[in-house]
């Protein structure tokens, strides 16, 4: 009796204990971020301005903008997860419901770990050789988003393919049993329930396309032309034409702090630096806000109301 006492107060001890380890942890990660945050926000504080935020950058002259660089970045944002959202979900789909366990399956999921292990630098450089010189297309926002595409898929068609997969069997087994089909299944139980999971592979998808300069110096540029909307949409000075050199924020950061030669280069870059952390912060947050309202409109609670059932006594 003594003896199963003394295990029981052990294993409670190395539990409390690994328990207090695990928390330290989560506490050191929150305050490592919020320590970058607030360097990095203090450090370029007075980003706020709306000369700064909205006007156009200079190339000789002091107190330029990143209008541009900012309209490039959400708009690349958007294009990539076009493309390799819809992807990615099919990939997942495909490993979790269709595809069988065999040789073929075991070299579809070598290559996309290899995809996802890939430096940014490499599928850069791959994209100026396929993109911008064999198909000809010069500097452009489509080959950036492409590029991007191909540095993303691999971890969004893995979490996709998680998310999918971590959904209780007998849910799916319910669906089936009351005559749904399999594609019906999965469009209308399966991805519905697991929306939170998905939502958060795009977080991370969109982290990397905000914070991705190496690739996008070889494919997007590193120039943005003077932009006009009232221009012809096949412009290349047209901000929606996909096909014109786009400088990202994140690429507009690295160049200032390489090679800028205006009199506040510094300043200019810590400012931006600012703007892109709170750009990933919101962004993740609005994400996440997305994702629960989703989570309820699938789950029936949202504009739902319980009714009211009256019994009747039959006589």
């Amino acid at each position: 009796m003594n003896n199963k006492k003394n295990h029981n107060n052990q294993a409670r001890i190395v539990n409390n204990v690994w328990t207090a380890i695990f928390y330290a942890i989560a506490i050191l990660v929150i305050v490592l971020l919020v320590f970058i945050a607030e360097k990095i926000i203090t450090m370029g504080w007075g980003f706020w301005d709306t000369d700064f935020l909205f006007g156009a950058p200079s190339n000789t002259m002091a107190g330029g903008g990143i209008g541009p660089q900012l309209f490039n970045s959400f708009y690349l944002l958007v294009i990539s997860l076009i493309v390799s959202f819809p992807l990615g979900l099919g990939a997942g789909i495909y490993l979790s419901q269709y595809a069988k366990k065999g040789r073929f399956l075991n070299f579809v999921r070598l290559c996309i770990e290899t995809m996802a292990s890939l430096p940014s630098i490499v599928v850069g450089l791959f994209g100026l050789l396929v993109f911008v010189t064999l198909a000809d297309w010069g500097y452009t926002l489509v080959g950036g988003a492409l590029v991007l595409t191909i540095l993303n898929l691999p971890n969004l068609t893995r979490i996709c393919e998680m998310a999918i997969s971590s959904v209780s069997a007998s849910v799916k087994e319910a669906s089936l049993g009351l005559g749904a089909t399999k594609w019906q299944t999965i469009t209308k139980v399966l991805i519905p329930t697991a929306i939170q999971e998905i939502i958060t592979g795009v977080i991370l998808t969109a982290g990397r396309i905000f914070g991705e300069a190496a690739a996008l110096i070889y494919t997007a540029g590193l120039t943005t032309p003077t932009l006009n909307a009232a221009a012809p949409l096949d412009s290349p000075v047209n901000p929606f034409n996909i096909f014109r050199p786009a400088e990202t924020l994140a690429v507009h950061i690295w160049k200032l702090n390489s090679e800028g030669i205006v009199p506040d280069a510094r300043e200019i870059a810590t400012k931006s630096a600012a703007i892109l952390i709170i750009m990933v912060f919101v962004f993740n947050i609005a994400a996440r806000l997305i994702a629960k309202l989703l989570d309820k409109r699938f789950k029936g609670s949202v504009g739902a109301k319980p009714k009211k059932v009256k019994s009747k006594l039959i006589s």
